[in-house]
């Protein structure tokens, strides 16, 4: 397939705002994005990780669902691999519609990740796919956010002319996996790569980042902010507290549908403050 780029990064950035993606685990967490991005009529990122696609057995199942739900909205909705180790999966996303990619070889050698990034943003770009790198391991076990350990804007400038990447998830002091909102960004550094890079600059780890924290972060030059262990607290919270409400309750739809609702409400509240509003 081809002319499948999102223009949704690159439009947000020359606007100023930013634009939440939030990570799909099952096809309800796809009806709440959308829903909640639906009812403050402002574009979303549905995301599908690769270790979801270890979960679910295949990429498929998970990618078809969640394409068929993002083409019923009534917003741009995009629909995201996100952090993929392998080349094959990328390939497969790209030949299954997927409409953005994020390749991650920073756990390999600069040099190593240079030369894979580049080609696989050869392979996307052929498809009219957008592709998001990493600089760096943002990832949650420590990695680029140990203490002190934050990306660099000449190194960011020379990995986007070297790759040829869309878009890059920097280092600016979040960290995967947090339950409890108390991570500090470096804002000063944001808006120095911000004026630096000449891609939309993404920022992974999220749900340890307050309201405001995430507020500053967008006006300093942030685009793309990933969402997914936050959304994941408030969607089993629901479950469990309508469970515990009634012990007899078998049927899933009745205890799984207050999760969708929390997470669709909190995309909703998400969308508008990432879009200033």
């Amino acid at each position: 397939m081809s002319a499948r780029k999102p223009v949704v990064l690159e439009q947000a950035r020359k606007n100023g705002v930013g634009v939440g993606a939030f990570n799909v685990i099952l096809l309800e967490h796809a009806e709440a994005i959308v829903a909640g991005a639906q009812a403050a009529n402002l574009p979303v990122i549905l995301q599908i990780s690769e270790n979801c696609v270890s979960y679910h057995g295949a990429l498929e199942p998970i990618l078809a669902g969640t394409l068929a739900v993002a083409r019923r909205a009534g917003v741009d909705a995009v629909v995201h691999l996100d952090h993929a180790e392998s080349e094959d999966l990328v390939k497969e996303a790209v030949e299954l519609g997927v409409h953005s990619v994020m390749f991650d070889a920073s756990r390999d050698d600069y040099e190593v990740n240079v030369r894979r990034t580049a080609a696989m943003a050869q392979f996307c770009h052929a498809a009219g796919v957008h592709i998001e790198a990493e600089l760096g391991e943002v990832g949650g076990k420590d990695g680029v956010h140990a203490p002190g350990v934050r990306t660099d804007p000449a190194d960011a400038v020379s990995f986007v002319a070297a790759t040829g990447v869309d878009s890059l998830a920097v280092a600016v002091g979040s960290s995967h996996a947090m339950t409890e909102r108390t991570a500090r960004l470096d804002l000063d550094l944001i808006a120095g790569l911000a004026r630096a890079v000449p891609v939309p600059l993404v920022l992974h780890g999220s749900s340890g980042v307050s309201d405001d924290q995430l507020a500053g972060a967008v006006r300093a030059g942030l685009v793309k902010v990933n969402i997914s262990t936050h959304l994941n607290g408030l969607f089993t919270r629901a479950i469990r507290q309508r469970l515990e409400a009634d012990e007899k309750l078998v049927d899933p739809r009745k205890y799984v549908a207050p999760g969708r609702d929390a997470v669709a409400h909190e995309v909703e509240r998400l969308v508008k403050l990432l879009a200033g509003r």
